[in-house]
């Protein structure tokens, strides 16, 4: 399956990256990049880092939105390299030889869509900003993707707020954008099911001793995000985190590593103290068609078996 990445690398996008750019059954054909869990220099920076770092630098990386569609000022994160900081502005490895494309992911997006002659898959995992834009100015290529797999939201809790989960809660109008843009299928994986596919400490040392460019950074990047979340985020098992955006590529090569319902799903957009909800609407009776498969359940054994896997391959 050809695949496009649509990320704001920080360490879990990174793992994404490599999962992707290294599983046998998928082609990751471009990484497209937006501000996020960093800065867009930075997730740019630490896409480039990444895949020069496990032999990929043949893969393009084209650098998106640098802010939200609508709002003037990026609501995120101001401070980096705190404790409970799980991504750091730059990735632990070596800086980058390779460079970011001079095409701006939007057009990109839209120019390989509407060109499309096979399927390619769409999976964003960072703010939907880059997605509703080429949305808005290009709403015909919604019929030319042949899946979305989205890394976002929560139906029992944000992470950001009570309510708002990052990636939603940075751009909530994109994000509704693209809930409601009809793609289809179109899955959604919030914090309920990442949150699920813990990944930890133990695992993080059989990924060290896979001896592999990809073992080794997967081993860095989630051994940063276990230290965060011990120092504060806290989840239900010890020494173990959620590596969020690589359950995104998991699905799709193997489609009972989640659970999912399809439901009817919008983006709070004016609320004051929910903006950035996904209001996921689980009734019987729901008034409004499903344009959504949720994830409510996760596997983690069978996520991190892959992982391990696939990290076990070099170029």
């Amino acid at each position: 399956m050809k695949v496009i990445l649509d990320v704001d690398t920080g360490t879990d996008d990174a793992v994404a990256i490599m999962l992707a750019a290294l599983h046998p059954d998928l082609e990751l054909i471009a990484v497209t990049t937006v501000n996020g869990n960093v800065p867009l220099e930075n997730t740019t920076d630490n896409t480039l880092r990444t895949l020069d770092f496990i032999g990929r630098s043949d893969i393009p990386v084209y650098p998106g939105l640098a802010r939200p569609l609508v709002r003037h000022d990026f609501p995120g994160k101001k401070d980096y390299g705190g404790k409970s900081d799980m991504h750091g502005l730059e990735l632990p490895i070596p800086e980058a030889t390779s460079k970011a494309q001079d095409t701006g992911a939007v057009e990109y997006l839209v120019e390989t869509f509407r060109g499309a002659t096979e399927p390619i898959a769409l999976v964003p995992t960072g703010p939907l900003s880059n997605i509703g834009a080429a949305v808005a100015v290009a709403p015909d290529i919604v019929e030319k993707v042949h899946e979305v797999v989205i890394m976002g939201g929560g139906y029992k809790h944000g992470n950001v707020t009570p309510t708002g989960e990052f990636n939603i809660w940075a751009d909530p109008e994109a994000a509704d954008m693209t809930l409601t843009a009809g793609f289809d299928p179109l899955t959604l994986v919030p914090l309920d099911a990442t949150h699920q596919a813990l990944v930890t400490r133990e695992d993080v040392a059989r990924f060290e001793g896979l001896g592999t460019p990809a073992g080794t950074a997967a081993a860095r990047f989630i051994g940063r995000r276990i230290d965060a979340y011990t120092a504060g985020h806290r989840v239900e098992t010890a020494d173990a985190a959620p590596v969020h955006d690589a359950l995104c590529i998991a699905y799709l090569v193997d489609r009972e590593v989640i659970e999912t319902r399809h439901l009817h799903v919008r983006v709070e957009t004016q609320g004051e103290l929910t903006v950035g909800q996904t209001v996921i609407d689980t009734r019987t009776h729901a008034a409004e068609a499903p344009n959504a498969h949720v994830a409510f359940g996760a596997d983690a054994r069978r996520f991190v078996e892959l992982l391990a896997q696939t990290f076990a391959r070099t170029c």
